[in-house]
């Protein structure tokens, strides 16, 4: 998969790790990127195809990938934190993280297997999370969301294997960004993150893990938990 003209479609390009994604495939060459948004008006780049997208309603799902026939690397970046927990949260809350994090790039991959088997393969890259590994009272739903999109990437990797298409799961930590900018602590250069992705797609990685954080979390996955969450006992 080469990134020079190959023709790129990003969801979530608006703003934040999206809006890199977009600027760092048109620094290197991609003949075309549909740079997709729910409000499309948003997006600033020059030399972009704007494309409305909400990647939860499944009709405009349809709609992007009838006006984009011609993609061979698919970026589902598109995501939301609602700061939600599992027991006492909003239900509607979690549904909406799934919905994001599961049923969008689901849909996405669905819509987009035929078209970028006509397509020569291509790649799909998923942007995952550290979270995907590891939970965070206040942010539980948040964690589900992205445990299941790292399930659906290991998934649709087997399944689209047979047409040529890669499929690269990206898991950071905390990116410089908007979504972000209340923490304090570490954070990656969200430029940085980007590059690093599309070296990996470029060099046919299934994985990338972008910072020493991300690593350190899906190393700990081989030890028992107690290690890793401090629990207190009940009572």
């Amino acid at each position: 998969m080469r990134i020079s003209g190959s023709v790129a479609l990003v969801t979530g390009a608006n703003r934040g790790l999206g809006r890199h994604f977009t600027r760092e495939l048109l620094e290197r060459g991609a003949a075309k990127v549909y740079a997709t948004a729910r409000d499309p008006e948003r997006i600033d780049l020059p030399g972009v195809e704007r494309l409305r997208l909400d990647v939860t309603d499944p009709r405009s799902v349809e709609a992007a990938a009838v006006a984009a026939p011609d993609v061979n690397l698919l970026i589902n970046n598109a995501g939301i934190n609602t700061w939600t927990n599992l027991i006492d949260g909003d239900l509607n809350r979690i549904r909406l993280e799934l919905e994001t994090h599961l049923y969008g790039p689901l849909g996405m991959a669905r819509a987009f297997a035929p078209v970028l088997a006509g397509n020569g393969g291509g790649a799909i890259l998923n942007v995952l999370s550290a979270m995907s590994w590891f939970s965070y009272d206040g942010a539980n739903a948040y964690g589900v969301g992205k445990a299941a999109g790292w399930s659906l990437t290991n998934g649709i990797r087997l399944e689209l294997a047979a047409q040529g298409t890669l499929v690269t799961g990206l898991h950071l930590g905390l990116a410089d960004t908007d979504m972000s900018a209340d923490f304090e602590g570490d954070k990656i250069d969200p430029a940085v993150v980007a590059r690093l992705a599309l070296d990996g797609v470029e060099a046919g990685k299934l994985e990338v893990v972008a910072d020493e954080w991300s690593a350190q979390v899906k190393a700990s996955l081989a030890a028992d938990p107690s290690a890793f969450y401090a629990i207190p006992a009940a009572g």
